[in-house]
């Protein structure tokens, strides 16, 4: 590590393979934790490139613990976080309404590090049990057409930076990683990113994969589309901006999508939204998102997917895909 430290101080890069055996050394505890912690700050400095990236995926790939979950004909919702935004749980929440409108999703996710309530957080207070067993995870793509991958369960080599992280309590390259490296290895993925330099790296990985892909960052900052103004997305088939008025809305306030303070109250918002009493800003962010999901894994047009995603809502299927996965919880 030493050595890997005095290349990256002296603005040296690391290979794809360099950046594989590093992410193995550190998950096999080769290395201390203010080793680890050093390796994880040169990140925050520069920038990361592509075949970095494309090295830690790697690795994380081959050590997690896979699972087949219905023949990986899924969909997976997810953000890096990191945007330091503070909304509600945008993507969880339209990853019920995904899996409402008929779209199996295979849910990645984890605990809050560089925000207040991370997925894992809202759905365990809600009473939803985090497993790697296979069985019990495609019984829930039965029954409630969604599955919850507690990432530290299928990611078991990660101990050693879970708790760096948590002390550093700020956005990593693990953030960029989060939903690369969803072990049911979905066909369906849609991705939100906190800057535009990783969409396009993000963009360039996609490419060289066999995955149906969408990858969203708002031009304001937001790792979702946001409604407070435009956002990129970029998929298989195409780059291009989609502003509110695509999905026949008009512009949100940053205030509007808000989230908690607390667990407990990004919960209720969870609830509210789910049960049809969240506000109308709400309602209409989680939709927008659940339309880019539903356009990505149905080849139809955002719009047409916001209004699937609006019917899968106001008619309560998201509700229910919730309280089914409590009952199959307990």
């Amino acid at each position: 590590m030493k050595e890997t430290l005095n290349a990256l101080i002296e603005h040296r890069v690391l290979s794809r393979e360099q950046a594989r055996e590093v992410l193995i050394g550190i998950a096999g505890g080769a290395y201390n934790q203010s080793q680890i912690a050093a390796f994880l700050t040169v990140y925050m400095m520069r920038s990361i490139t592509t075949e970095e990236l494309e090295g830690f995926r790697d690795a994380l790939l081959e050590l997690c613990k896979a699972v087949d979950l219905n023949g990986g004909e899924v969909i997976d919702l997810c953000g890096t976080g990191g945007d330091g935004k503070n909304t509600f749980n945008i993507s969880t929440l339209a990853s019920f309404v995904t899996a409402g409108a008929g779209i199996p999703v295979a849910k990645h996710g984890n605990y809050g590090v560089s925000s207040h309530c991370g997925s894992s957080n809202v759905l365990e207070f809600l009473g939803v049990k985090f497993s790697d067993d296979a069985d019990f995870l495609n019984r829930c793509i039965d029954k409630a057409g969604i599955s919850i991958l507690h990432a530290p369960l299928f990611h078991p080599a990660m101990k050693n930076v879970a708790p760096i992280r948590r002390e550093l309590g700020v956005k990593t390259f693990f953030n960029m990683l989060g939903p690369m490296v969803n072990p049911a290895f979905p066909k369906y993925q849609m991705v939100g990113v906190f800057n535009l330099e990783l969409a396009r790296i993000y963009g360039y990985l996609y490419q060289n994969t066999d995955k149906t892909y969408s990858i969203l960052h708002a031009l304001d900052g937001y790792d979702e589309i946001s409604l407070t103004g435009k956002a990129k997305r970029i998929s298989n088939q195409e780059e291009a901006t989609l502003s509110p008025e695509d999905f026949g809305l008009e512009a949100l306030s940053p205030e509007a999508i808000g989230g908690g303070e607390s667990i407990e109250e990004a919960a209720g918002i969870f609830l509210k939204v789910l049960q049809g009493r969240g506000t109308a800003a709400q309602e209409a962010v989680v939709c927008a998102n659940a339309g880019v999901a539903i356009a990505t894994a149905r080849n139809v047009s955002p719009k047409a997917g916001y209004e699937m995603a609006v019917e899968s809502l106001k008619s309560g299927a998201g509700l229910d895909r919730l309280r089914t996965l409590q009952e199959l919880s307990r």
